[in-house]
This record gives structure tokens, C-alpha cells and sequence, in this order.
């Protein structure tokens, strides 16, 4: 069992295509997944998000909607990530902006060791079809100029496609603090300090038109965030093994077949 946390703020238009979609590949991998169960997480939507999402509720992919009242992607996939209970989990946008082959490269290397599998757009291999702002691309190459002294490795932190090992994820998203955008790079950090191994695969994206994120209201702030981050990681005494991870006999033992974001 997989269980994928989706946040989702005002996402009533974009939303059912991605759920259909996740429907049709549940019923397509159920032998290989042994079935995926989505936890949409409604970041106080002014709309009918919560609606859509349990239109979709179905015994192929079954989805359970959690309230969230604090404002940020953060703090959403933080709420979703608490109800989940399997051995692996992970969260992608409602946009449905990663193809979803993407699931079976990162169950592949979850079964193979990692303890987390974060799609990238950016190593050799992906395939992006990006319709971004010049103000926003600049704003992009000087977020990962500051990420990659945060997570030195990691190519792109913020492809909102990641694959985790369940009790990791439950440890580290229980201490995360950041709300917004830039959480995933606290989520790293703090993985990668307890000595989690991070694989980064490449993924097919494309950019879905309606994103939330701003690069003027939104961009500051994540730069702020990332300050934040690196005050914390060093101000933080160091780690003591407090996480448990999960043995490879512990996660369905088939292997995938080999596969076929809004910010930043």
C-alpha cells in the first residue's frame, strides 16, 4: 500500500483530472503497489476542493479529505503526513504535473535502498515543458544557488514529487516548522542529517497552468524560509538516530517494471 498526500488550496478546476488519473494507474499497478490511498489535505479552500475530492472516493483509489486551517503547502502536507500509517508514502501537487510513471521509478528505488525518491526536473533524463515568467526563472537559478549550500547534491529540492520511507517521513514531518514553499528543504535537511539516503531520479513534467505560487508575494518569503532553515540546522545540536527506518522485507517485496510544482 502507498499512500500519496495531496495539499490543495483552491484547486477544484485542476484537481479531478489528477485524481482520474491516479484512479486509472491504481487499478493498472494494484499487483506491483498492492493498492495507493490518497489523503487530500483541503489548506482552507475558499471552493469546492473538498467536494471534488471525495467525488472521487472509490474503491480503486480510495481518498479521505483532512481540514488544514494553517495557510502553506508546508503545513499542509505536515497534516497529511500525520493520518498516514503505510510503509511508504509520498506527496505530489493537485496539478498532476509529474507524469505518474514517476511512482513506479520511485517505488523501484525505495525497494532498493533509499529512504527517500525525489523526482527532479533538472538531472539527466527529465523531460520538462515549462512555461515560466523571466522574473521567475532568475528568481529559480538564485533559489538553488542557496539550496544547494543547504542539501549540497540535490539538484532540484522543490519538484513537488517525493517518495518516502513511512516512519521516516512521520519522524521528520513532525518537527518541520517551515509552512511554506521551502519545506521541502527543511524536509531534506533535517532527513539528510539523520543520515537518510536521498535518491534524486529524473521525471517527465509539465507545467499546469493556475499555480498558486506567486514570484513576487511568494518568492521573498521562501528566501526568508530558507534563512530560517539554515539558522535551525545549525542552531540544531547533533542528530541522535531517533528514526527507525524501515527494512527492505518490511516494504512489498516486486519490483516495478522500469518507468515507460508549482514553485520554482
Amino acid at each position: 500500500m502507498l499512500q500519496l498526500v495531496i495539499p490543495a488550496f483552491n484547486e477544484e478546476a485542476r484537481l479531478p483530472r489528477t485524481l482520474r488519473e491516479l484512479t486509472r494507474y491504481a487499478t493498472a499497478n494494484r499487483a506491483v503497489l498492492g493498492g495507493i490511498e490518497v489523503v487530500v489535505v483541503d489548506n482552507a479552500s475558499t471552493d469546492a476542493t473538498s467536494r471534488v475530492a471525495r467525488d472521487a472516493d472509490c474503491p480503486a483509489l480510495p481518498v479521505r479529505v483532512v481540514h488544514c486551517a494553517d495557510p502553506g503547502k508546508g503545513a499542509a502536507v505536515r497534516a497529511g503526513m500525520a493520518v498516514t500509517t503505510a510503509d511508504v508514502v509520498g506527496f505530489m501537487d493537485a496539478d498532476g504535473a509529474t507524469r505518474l510513471d514517476a511512482l513506479d521509478e520511485g517505488w523501484r528505488r525505495i525497494l532498493l535502498g533509499a529512504d527517500i525518491a525525489i523526482g527532479s526536473r533538472a538531472v539527466p533524463g527529465s523531460d520538462t515543458a515549462v512555461r515560466h515568467s523571466r522574473l521567475r526563472e532568475r528568481g529559480a537559478r538564485a533559489y538553488r544557488s542557496c539550496t544547494a549550500r543547504l542539501v549540497p547534491g540535490i539538484v532540484d529540492t522543490q519538484c513537488g514529487f517525493k517518495l518516502l520511507r513511512g516512519d521516516l517521513a512521520r519522524d521528520v514531518f513532525s518537527v518541520l516548522r517551515t509552512p511554506g514553499f521551502s519545506f521541502d528543504v527543511e524536509l531534506l535537511a533535517r532527513a539528510r542529517r539523520l543520515g537518510a539516503v536521498i535518491d534524486e531520479f529524473p521525471v517527465v513534467w509539465a507545467d499546469v497552468p493556475g499555480s498558486t505560487f506567486d514570484p513576487v508575494r511568494h518568492g521573498a518569503g521562501s528566501f526568508v524560509d530558507l534563512g530560517r532553515i539554515a539558522w535551525q540546522m545549525r542552531a540544531a545540536r547533533p542528530a541522535t538516530a531517533t528514526v527507525q527506518v524501515i527494512a527492505p522485507r518490511a516494504v512489498p517485496s516486486a519490483v516495478p517494471p522500469a518507468a515507460a510544482g508549482a514553485e520554482f
